[in-house]
């Protein structure tokens, strides 16, 4: 019901008093027709309410509200709909205008609104108990704010509710169980929230039910048994959880469900032989971050609108079904971090069926057990690949020079292998490549100048190789490069001042563990954002430069297993975020600055086996 205009008049400010009470006494008075004057007395509530919701907005940068003011009838104000017959506010849509403020609550006396959307403004406090009076609702979607508290029972007075979308907000408490009372919600989403206890039994009532969102909160518990009724279910998500148990079998054969997700949560078991058969819609499947087990059934190919499939994080064991390809639909496939492959030449023969997926972006299949060769079928991949991710198994051979022609790769994992012979020229034609990971293999030969042309690249790692010649000057063309690791190869020569002056190096430069020799290039000092520079284990002389003192982000600094020689720079002291310090086993000489004990960060620092005094 509708609060009483009397009782109104005492909370209002005084400004709307006379008006109020102007309306009451006529409509005592009305000479109108009584449908009229209800009409019109709705219709005052209605401008009150609208003004008193005004009233609680403390921000509006693009002066919505400046519109909200008698000189135009209320249902002309932005973000208001009014119905034909009665023009009584039945929409209020204020979507994403960057308001802030509380949700008065008399929103409450809008008993005609059926739309409520204030998503994606920055409304905090909680849900005014008053909602449950819009009897009439079925939208109301709160979505991206910074509402807090516990979701009020009068919610589910709105008996009327389809939609209810109150996902990433601050919502405290357990998921109310009378939800499963509003017979007629089809979507509920509470997606990135705080909220606790266990998903609701009473939700497997909710016949029209189609989509549910309780992903990312702080859920415990089973999946509830009951769901599986939910004959109409088309998107599940409840990853990002603290759930156990295992996945209901009923769940496994509603057919209509599109989206299937419950990742990073406790969940095991091993999949139904006959999942893509009773899954034959299925177009999203995710259970990466979990304890499932078993092998992976081949009847997925009969799930043909598959797109995503990510069943990453598991211990899953066998060999991918060859026919996987089959799915041409597929965009994304991430089978890594299982116990995949037997270590044996067969092992990536689903590769070749991947083929026939023109769509497929994301291909990673990284640390499991597959052994053998990469295909040559792996040329024949969709010029879409953005991502190819192989490390962390046991294959061999040479790299194949056609990964070359995929060239919308931005990033590309072929570390942790053993691989041999030389990096491909054919690498240089990635032109949208961001992160190259080829460490820890076998591979020699000199790194080709052709990585110079990579000019996107921010991550490059050769460590743990066998890598010989000089480092190629090219790698300084690269100038969006964040981290270069080259260590623990055999390159010899001197550092090239290009590579060790290139400024953007900002995580780390790791030249350690090789047979460099000469001094370190007076370019240094360009090195302003480095956090951590390794250039021990080589035959680099000379002195430390003073310049040193400008990489002012440094926290990791090792030098040691050289034959550095002059005294240690009193400008250290300047890097005030030093936290490592190593310059052991050279030639140093001269004091120890004393500088160094004023660093506020210095947790090690290792001066051994040098001619300090």
């Amino acid at each position: 019901m509708e609060l009483r205009i009397t009782r109104l008049t005492t909370l209002w400010p005084s400004i709307h008093h006379f008006q109020v009470i102007l309306l009451f006494y006529t409509s005592l008075l009305c000479l109108q027709p009584p449908t009229d004057c209800l009409r019109n007395l709705g219709n005052e509530t209605d401008r009150l309410a609208l003004l008193e919701f005004k009233s609680k907005i403390g921000n509006d940068p693009h002066d919505v509200f400046s519109s909200w003011n008698d000189s135009v009838n209320f249902c002309k104000w932005q973000g208001i709909t009014c119905g034909r017959k009665h023009h009584r506010v039945t929409s209020l849509n204020l979507y994403g205008l960057s308001l802030s403020g509380t949700i008065s609550p008399f929103i409450g006396n809008l008993t005609f609104l059926r739309f409520l959307n204030l998503r994606n403004n920055s409304f905090h406090g909680e849900i005014p108990q008053e909602v449950g009076r819009l009897s009439r609702l079925r939208h109301l979607n709160l979505t991206d704010n910074r509402l807090g508290g516990e979701i009020p029972l009068n919610i589910t007075y709105c008996s009327e509710l389809r939609i209810l979308i109150l996902a990433r907000n601050r919502f405290v408490g357990k998921i109310l169980d009378e939800l499963g009372s509003l017979k007629k919600l089809v979507s509920l989403d509470l997606y990135g929230n705080n909220l606790t206890g266990e998903i609701p039994h009473s939700f497997g009532n909710l016949s029209s039910f189609k989509h549910l969102s309780v992903a990312v909160n702080n859920l415990a518990g089973n999946i509830p048994n009951k769901l599986g009724q939910l004959t109409g279910l088309t998107f599940f998500s409840v990853g990002v959880n603290n759930l156990i148990g295992t996945i209901p079998v009923a769940l496994y054969n509603i057919s209509s469900i599109n989206v299937l997700s419950v990742p990073d949560n406790q969940l095991k078991g091993s999949l139904p032989a006959n999942i893509g058969l009773t899954l034959r819609n299925l177009q999203d499947f995710y259970i990466g971050g979990n304890q499932f087990y078993g092998t992976i059934p081949s009847s997925f190919t009969n799930a043909s609108l598959l797109e995503i499939f990510d069943i990453s994080g598991n211990f899953f064991t066998g060999q991918v079904p060859k026919n996987f390809g089959d799915l041409r639909d597929l965009q994304q496939v991430n089978f890594e971090f299982n116990f995949l492959g037997s270590d044996t030449s067969k092992d990536l023969s689903f590769i070749t069926s991947l083929s026939n997926c023109s769509n497929l972006e994301i291909l990673s299949f990284a640390k499991n057990n597959f052994g053998g060769v990469l295909p040559a079928a792996l040329a024949n991949l969709s010029t879409k690949l953005s991502l190819l991710g192989a490390g962390g198994n046991r294959i061999s051979g040479r790299l194949p020079s056609e990964v070359g022609n995929l060239v919308n790769l931005y990033a590309l994992g072929l570390e942790e292998n053993h691989f041999s012979g030389t990096i491909p020229i054919s690498f240089g034609k990635l032109r949208k490549l961001q992160k190259l990971y080829l460490h820890t293999n076998l591979l020699s030969g000199q790194i080709p100048p052709s990585l110079g042309n990579l000019s996107q690249l921010y991550e490059l790692h050769l460590g743990e190789n066998k890598l010989q010649g000089n480092i190629t000057s090219s790698i300084a063309n690269c100038q969006n490069l964040q981290a270069l690791d080259i260590s623990n190869n055999f390159l010899i020569g001197f550092i090239p001042p290009e590579i060790i002056g290139l400024s953007s190096l900002s995580t780390i430069l790791n030249l350690s563990h090789n047979t460099l020799t000469g001094p370190l290039p007076q370019e240094i000092h360009k090195l302003k954002n480095i956090n951590a520079l390794d250039v021990s284990q080589n035959k680099l002389y000379g002195e430390i430069p003073e310049t040193i003192g400008d990489c002012l982000m440094l926290e990791n600094l090792n030098m040691q297993g050289n034959f550095l020689q002059g005294s240690i720079p009193s400008t250290l002291a300047s890097l005030r975020g030093l936290q490592h310090l190593d310059l052991s086993r050279n030639n140093l000489s001269g004091n120890i600055p004393k500088e160094l004990q004023k660093l506020p960060f210095l947790i090690y620092v290792n001066l051994s086996f040098n001619n300090l005094e």
